[in-house]
Protein backbone atom coordinates (compact mmCIF):
# COMPACT_ATOMS: atom_id res chain seq x y z
CA UNK A 1 0.00 0.00 0.00
CA UNK A 2 1.42 3.31 -0.80
CA UNK A 3 0.29 6.87 0.51
CA UNK A 4 -0.06 9.68 -1.82
CA UNK A 5 1.92 12.98 -1.30
CA UNK A 6 -1.65 15.22 -0.85
CA UNK A 7 -2.64 12.09 2.28
CA UNK A 8 0.58 12.21 3.37
CA UNK A 9 0.52 15.97 3.66
CA UNK A 10 -2.78 15.72 5.26
CA UNK A 11 -1.78 13.30 7.91
CA UNK A 12 1.34 15.93 8.93
CA UNK A 13 -0.92 19.09 8.93
CA UNK A 14 -3.93 16.96 11.44
CA UNK A 15 -0.44 15.94 13.39
CA UNK A 16 0.97 19.17 13.67
CA UNK A 17 -2.97 20.93 14.35
CA UNK A 18 -3.48 17.68 16.48
CA UNK A 19 0.44 18.91 19.09
CA UNK A 20 -0.47 22.29 18.45
CA UNK A 21 -4.13 22.07 20.16
CA UNK A 22 -2.40 20.10 22.67
CA UNK A 23 -0.09 22.77 23.69
CA UNK A 24 -2.66 25.32 24.69
CA UNK A 25 -2.23 27.23 21.77
CA UNK A 26 -5.43 29.25 21.96
CA UNK A 27 -5.51 29.14 25.42
CA UNK A 28 -2.84 31.54 26.55
CA UNK A 29 -3.49 34.68 24.66
CA UNK A 30 -7.07 34.12 25.62
CA UNK A 31 -5.89 33.47 29.25
CA UNK A 32 -3.37 36.42 28.73
CA UNK A 33 -6.21 39.12 27.24
CA UNK A 34 -8.86 37.79 30.31
CA UNK A 35 -5.99 39.03 32.35
CA UNK A 36 -5.74 42.26 30.77
CA UNK A 37 -9.32 43.09 30.65
CA UNK A 38 -9.05 42.50 34.41
CA UNK A 39 -6.31 45.02 35.07
CA UNK A 40 -8.26 47.49 32.91
CA UNK A 41 -11.12 47.20 35.39
CA UNK A 42 -8.97 47.62 38.29
CA UNK A 43 -7.73 50.95 36.57
CA UNK A 44 -11.65 51.80 35.72
CA UNK A 45 -12.47 51.41 39.65
CA UNK A 46 -9.57 53.41 40.74
CA UNK A 47 -10.30 56.66 38.41
CA UNK A 48 -14.36 55.69 39.04
CA UNK A 49 -12.80 56.57 42.93
CA UNK A 50 -10.61 59.29 41.65
CA UNK A 51 -13.82 61.39 39.64
CA UNK A 52 -16.53 60.48 42.44
CA UNK A 53 -15.51 61.08 46.02
CA UNK A 54 -13.51 64.49 45.66
CA UNK A 55 -17.33 65.73 44.10
CA UNK A 56 -19.36 63.90 46.67
CA UNK A 57 -17.54 65.56 49.71
CA UNK A 58 -17.79 68.90 47.58
CA UNK A 59 -21.24 68.25 47.55
CA UNK A 60 -21.37 67.53 51.14
CA UNK A 61 -19.61 70.42 52.28
CA UNK A 62 -21.54 72.80 50.23
CA UNK A 63 -24.98 71.11 51.83
CA UNK A 64 -23.47 71.45 55.34
CA UNK A 65 -22.04 75.15 54.88
CA UNK A 66 -25.53 76.42 53.76
CA UNK A 67 -27.00 74.23 56.55
CA UNK A 68 -24.75 75.86 58.84
CA UNK A 69 -25.22 79.69 57.23
CA UNK A 70 -29.23 79.21 58.47
CA UNK A 71 -28.48 77.70 62.34
CA UNK A 72 -25.58 80.24 62.46
CA UNK A 73 -28.58 83.04 61.56
CA UNK A 74 -30.86 81.56 64.02
CA UNK A 75 -28.27 81.30 66.62
CA UNK A 76 -26.96 84.80 66.54
CA UNK A 77 -30.41 86.23 65.97
CA UNK A 78 -31.56 84.25 68.96
CA UNK A 79 -28.47 85.57 70.77
CA UNK A 80 -29.22 89.50 69.95
CA UNK A 81 -32.86 89.04 70.57
CA UNK A 82 -32.04 87.90 74.22
CA UNK A 83 -29.78 90.60 74.74
CA UNK A 84 -32.02 93.63 74.19
CA UNK A 85 -34.42 93.30 77.40
CA UNK A 86 -36.82 95.52 78.60
CA UNK A 87 -37.60 96.62 82.29
CA UNK A 88 -41.09 97.93 83.33
CA UNK A 89 -39.52 101.66 83.83
CA UNK A 90 -38.30 101.14 79.81
CA UNK A 91 -42.15 100.84 78.41
CA UNK A 92 -42.34 104.49 78.00
CA UNK A 93 -38.96 104.38 76.14
CA UNK A 94 -40.02 104.26 72.25
CA UNK A 95 -36.37 103.78 71.60
CA UNK A 96 -36.14 100.91 73.50
CA UNK A 97 -39.23 99.05 72.81
CA UNK A 98 -38.38 99.89 69.15
CA UNK A 99 -34.66 97.88 69.65
CA UNK A 100 -36.75 94.96 71.61
CA UNK A 101 -39.20 94.56 69.00
CA UNK A 102 -36.31 94.79 66.05
CA UNK A 103 -34.65 92.20 67.73
CA UNK A 104 -37.36 90.13 68.17
CA UNK A 105 -38.28 90.27 64.40
CA UNK A 106 -34.52 89.48 63.47
CA UNK A 107 -35.36 86.40 65.36
CA UNK A 108 -38.81 85.40 63.94
CA UNK A 109 -37.27 86.14 60.49
CA UNK A 110 -34.29 83.35 60.87
CA UNK A 111 -36.82 81.18 62.02
CA UNK A 112 -38.99 81.59 59.23
CA UNK A 113 -36.00 81.06 56.87
CA UNK A 114 -35.19 78.04 59.10
CA UNK A 115 -38.67 76.74 58.87
CA UNK A 116 -38.48 77.56 54.61
CA UNK A 117 -35.34 75.46 54.36
CA UNK A 118 -36.36 72.93 56.91
CA UNK A 119 -37.63 70.25 54.22
CA UNK A 120 -34.62 71.17 52.34
CA UNK A 121 -31.73 70.77 55.19
CA UNK A 122 -29.95 67.23 54.14
CA UNK A 123 -26.80 67.10 55.45
CA UNK A 124 -27.57 63.77 57.24
CA UNK A 125 -28.57 62.25 54.40
CA UNK A 126 -25.68 63.37 52.01
CA UNK A 127 -23.30 62.09 54.69
CA UNK A 128 -25.17 58.92 54.80
CA UNK A 129 -25.04 58.71 51.33
CA UNK A 130 -21.17 59.42 51.10
CA UNK A 131 -20.56 56.59 53.48
CA UNK A 132 -22.16 54.56 51.38
CA UNK A 133 -20.48 55.31 48.17
CA UNK A 134 -17.38 55.19 49.81
CA UNK A 135 -17.74 51.89 51.00
CA UNK A 136 -19.84 50.79 47.89
CA UNK A 137 -16.26 52.11 45.92
CA UNK A 138 -14.40 50.71 48.14
CA UNK A 139 -15.56 47.03 47.50
CA UNK A 140 -15.84 47.82 43.48
CA UNK A 141 -12.00 48.33 43.90
CA UNK A 142 -11.29 45.05 45.58
CA UNK A 143 -13.50 43.02 43.67
CA UNK A 144 -11.91 44.37 40.79
CA UNK A 145 -8.15 43.43 42.34
CA UNK A 146 -9.52 40.06 42.96
CA UNK A 147 -10.72 39.73 39.81
CA UNK A 148 -7.50 40.89 38.11
CA UNK A 149 -5.44 38.39 40.81
CA UNK A 150 -7.47 35.36 39.53
CA UNK A 151 -7.05 35.89 35.86
CA UNK A 152 -3.21 36.27 36.24
CA UNK A 153 -3.24 33.06 38.28
CA UNK A 154 -4.97 31.56 35.72
CA UNK A 155 -2.56 32.80 33.05
CA UNK A 156 0.26 32.04 35.29
CA UNK A 157 -1.08 28.59 35.69
CA UNK A 158 -1.68 27.59 32.13
CA UNK A 159 1.51 28.94 30.80
CA UNK A 160 3.59 26.85 33.48
CA UNK A 161 1.61 23.81 32.90
CA UNK A 162 1.94 20.65 30.60
CA UNK A 163 1.41 20.86 27.45
CA UNK A 164 0.14 24.48 27.01
CA UNK A 165 4.14 25.52 28.61
CA UNK A 166 5.01 24.54 25.50
CA UNK A 167 3.55 26.49 23.19
CA UNK A 168 3.73 29.36 25.63
CA UNK A 169 7.63 29.66 25.43
CA UNK A 170 7.85 28.56 21.62
CA UNK A 171 5.13 30.78 20.28
CA UNK A 172 4.64 33.53 22.47
CA UNK A 173 7.68 33.54 24.91
CA UNK A 174 4.88 33.95 27.65
CA UNK A 175 6.15 35.04 30.89
CA UNK A 176 4.54 35.32 34.61
CA UNK A 177 2.58 38.34 35.05
CA UNK A 178 2.49 40.26 38.45
CA UNK A 179 -0.68 40.30 40.79
CA UNK A 180 -1.79 42.96 42.30
CA UNK A 181 -0.07 43.91 45.83
CA UNK A 182 -0.39 46.82 47.95
CA UNK A 183 3.44 48.44 47.51
CA UNK A 184 2.29 51.73 47.95
CA UNK A 185 3.01 52.95 51.46
CA UNK A 186 -0.70 53.47 52.98
CA UNK A 187 -1.79 51.96 50.20
CA UNK A 188 -3.43 49.45 52.79
CA UNK A 189 -5.70 52.42 54.08
CA UNK A 190 -8.65 53.97 52.05
CA UNK A 191 -8.12 57.76 51.55
CA UNK A 192 -9.22 60.31 54.54
CA UNK A 193 -11.83 62.58 53.44
CA UNK A 194 -11.65 65.87 54.69
CA UNK A 195 -14.61 68.35 55.11
CA UNK A 196 -11.73 70.79 56.44
CA UNK A 197 -13.40 71.06 59.82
Amino acid sequence: MTFRPIAIRSVAIAGVALTLSGCGINSIPTAEENAKARWADVQNQYQRRADLIPNLVATVKAAGAQEKDILVEVTQARASANQVKVSGDQLTDPAKMQQFQNAQAGLTLSLQRLQEAYPELKSQGNYTTLMSQLEGTENRITIARNDYNQAVQQYNTTIRTFPAAIGAKIFYGAKPMVPFEATTPGADTAPKVNFGN
